[in-house]
């Protein structure tokens, strides 16, 4: 599903390279946790996966479904199945929540050469997704974001990928600013999305969300490359006694 191959990126504003050198793979089915300190470059993988034009990639390639998807922008990354779910998501004053996914699921279905969603067929998939992550009808009446809570933008996030169905999800920090109820629904959202045609990159510096979001394999970022790799217990493992030795061992 994904193969990022010896990948280097910098910030293209001042050149400050993030990623140096990072090799990943991610199978059809899999959910793949990366984990990592603060500056390691996680954020920045997501973006960059997404197609933000701050960064530049220098070197490598990023390989999605057997295509490269560096010459793609991110409208078209997106069209071809990949979803970004941020870590601070933005607040998008005068755009309906409702009109939002309107807009959003009529392209893709646009892109794939589908014919758009009926009024009543639209409102009857947003119910349905709405009520699994307790997201009420007059929340989506609102504007983007405008006004949510952190559990509440997280769960506008959690429907949108439900109602987009993309191929390949990336998480960044989904965990952050959640308390433990909202944690809980956003994880049962993610968890229903699981399939053996779907792959999930969580993204996340702490071992919680991870209770919840069982990773098949579990990547240890730092400086901008992969140093170690293993399976849910290196989550633990790391929750118990830090990044500072496997940082040091890879050194």
């Amino acid at each position: 599903m994904l193969e990022i191959r010896n990948l280097h990126a910098r910030i293209a504003e001042d050149g400050t390279e993030i990623i140096r050198g990072l090799d990943l793979t991610v199978k059809a089915g899999e959910i793949a946790a990366i984990m990592g300190p603060n500056g390691s470059g996680k954020s920045t993988l997501s973006y960059i996966l997404a197609g933000r034009e701050d960064y530049e990639v220098t070197e490598g390639d990023i390989i999605y479904n057997g295509e490269s998807v560096l010459e793609m922008d991110p409208a078209e990354r997106a069209a071809a199945g990949i979803f970004l779910a941020f870590q601070y998501p933005m607040e998008i004053p005068g755009v309906a929540t409702m009109q939002f996914l309107k807009v959003a699921m009529n392209e893709q279905r646009k892109a794939r050469g589908e014919p758009e969603l009926t009024t009543p067929d639209f409102i009857r998939l947003v119910k349905e997704a709405a009520g699994s992550l307790e997201i009420s009808m007059e929340m989506l009446k609102r504007p983007l974001n405008v006004g949510f809570s952190g559990g509440e933008k997280k769960r506008a996030e959690i429907l949108q990928m439900k109602l987009l169905e993309p191929k390949l999800c990336v998480l960044d920090e989904t965990d952050s600013g959640l308390d433990i109820d909202a944690l809980k629904i956003v994880a049962d959202g993610v968890n229903a999305l699981r399939s053996p045609d779907r792959a999930t990159v969580v993204i996340t510096h702490y071992q919680r969300l991870l209770e919840y979001i069982v990773p098949d394999s579990v990547h240890v970022l730092s400086k901008g490359r992969i140093v170690k790799s293993g399976d849910k217990a290196l989550a633990l493992e790391l929750e118990a006694n830090g990044y500072a030795n496997i940082i040091s061992e890879a050194a």
